[in-house]
C-alpha cells in the first residue's frame, strides 16, 4: 500500500529488563532486540506503559536507551522509540532532545498528566514547546492518547492543531483508547495524513482499514508474528479476519491477567527462556498460581 509514513509497521510496547534486585539488566538487550526482531517487529516503543516508563528516572531511562542504542547492530534495520513524556516540560524536552541525539526514529509522548483539567490550548502550549525544543525538522513525534490510564487525553481539534501546526514532527498518535469509535473518527478526519498505531491489538485490522499506519501494542512482546502477520495481508489487500481473531484471542488472555508488564515478563521467561525479570513497585510480580495459569491458557492458543 502506498502513502505509508517512514514509521510504519508492527512495533511491541517492550518490557524493560529488570534484575531481581530491581536494578536495570542491561546484559539481556542485545537478545530482546533480536528476539523481537527475529520474530515481525518493525521496531520497539522503550518506556511506555508496558515499559513502566513514569516509574523510572531520567538517569536511569538515560543510561537504557543508550545502552538500546549501542546494542542497535544486532539487529539492524530494526526501529527504536522511546517514550519521552513525563508532567514535567523540562524534563520531557531533555529526554526527547537526547532520544535524538541517540538517533532514534522518533519518540512517543504522553500529555502531562496529573493535570487533568486543562485545556486544548494548554496542551497545545505544551507540546509546542516540546516540538520546538527538542523535536528536529525531520523527525517524528507521536502523541500518546491513553486517557484511561493518563487521565488525559488527545482531542481531535488538539490532534488536527498540532498536525497543522508541525506537519512533519508532530507524525500522529499512539491511540490507546481501547475504542473502535475513536479509532474510526481518526480515519475519517485524517485519513492517512495522520500515522495512527493502534495501541489495542483486538481493533488492529479495523484500525487498519480507518487508515491506522500501524500499532504499537504491549502483546507484541509475545505475539508479532501474528500481529506481522495481519498487517502483511492488509498491505496486500487480503482477508485478515481468521488472523485478527488469533490476535483478539491472544490478546482476552492476556487482559485476564493485568497489567501487563509482570505478565509478559513471566510469559517470556516461561515460554522463550528469559531471564526471570521483575517489576518495579507499585507493580507486582505475578503469583506462582497466576503465572502458572496465564502460562497454560496463552500457550493453548499459540499451540
Amino acid at each position: 500500500m502506498s502513502n505509508l509514513h517512514p514509521l510504519a509497521g508492527v512495533y511491541a510496547a517492550a518490557i524493560t529488563p529488570l534484575k531481581k534486585d530491581g536494578r536495570l539488566d542491561f546484559e539481556s538487550i542485545p537478545s530482546l532486540l533480536r528476539f523481537l526482531a527475529t520474530r515481525g517487529c518493525h521496531g520497539a516503543l522503550f518506556f511506555g506503559t508496558t515499559g513502566e516508563g513514569p516509574s523510572f528516572s531520567p538517569k536511569e531511562r538515560e543510561a537504557l536507551l543508550r545502552s538500546i542504542r549501542a546494542f542497535r547492530s544486532q539487529a539492524p534495520g530494526f526501529r527504536l522509540l522511546a517514550g519521552t513524556g513525563t508532567p514535567s516540560l523540562a524534563e520531557t524536552i531533555e529526554l526527547t532532545k537526547l532520544a535524538f541525539d541517540l538517533t532514534y526514529d522518533g519518540v512517543v509522548v504522553l500529555p502531562p498528566y496529573y493535570f487533568s483539567k486543562v485545556t486544548d490550548d494548554g496542551l497545545f502550549a505544551w507540546f509546542s514547546q516540546v516540538i520546538q525544543q527538542a523535536v528536529p525538522p525531520e523527525k517524528h513525534l507521536l502523541g500518546y492518547h491513553i486517557p484511561n490510564t493518563a487521565g488525559i487525553g488527545l482531542s481531535l481539534d488538539l490532534i488536527a492543531r498540532l498536525k497543522d501546526a508541525y506537519p512533519t514532527q508532530f507524525a500522529g498518535i499512539k491511540d490507546s483508547s481501547g475504542s473502535a469509535e475513536f479509532a474510526a473518527q481518526l480515519g475519517q478526519r485524517f485519513g492517512r495524513d495522520l500515522a495512527v498505531f493502534s495501541g489495542t491489538d483486538s481493533l488492529f485490522a479495523h484500525a487498519l482499514s480507518n487508515h491506522a499506519q500501524g500499532a504499537i501494542t504491549a502483546p507484541a512482546n509475545l505475539t508479532s508474528p501474528l500481529l506481522r502477520e495481519l498487517w502483511e495481508l492488509f498491505q496486500e489487500g487480503q482477508d485478515t479476519a481468521a488472523v485478527q481473531k488469533q490476535v483478539t484471542e491472544q490478546r482476552q488472555v492476556l487482559e485476564k491477567y493485568a497489567p501487563h508488564a509482570p505478565t509478559l515478563k513471566a510469559l517470556l521467561h516461561k515460554l522463550h527462556d528469559f531471564p526471570e525479570w521483575t517489576v518495579k513497585p507499585p507493580l507486582e510480580e505475578l503469583s506462582k498460581e497466576l503465572e502458572d495459569a496465564a502460562f497454560r491458557e496463552i500457550k493453548d492458543l499459540m499451540e
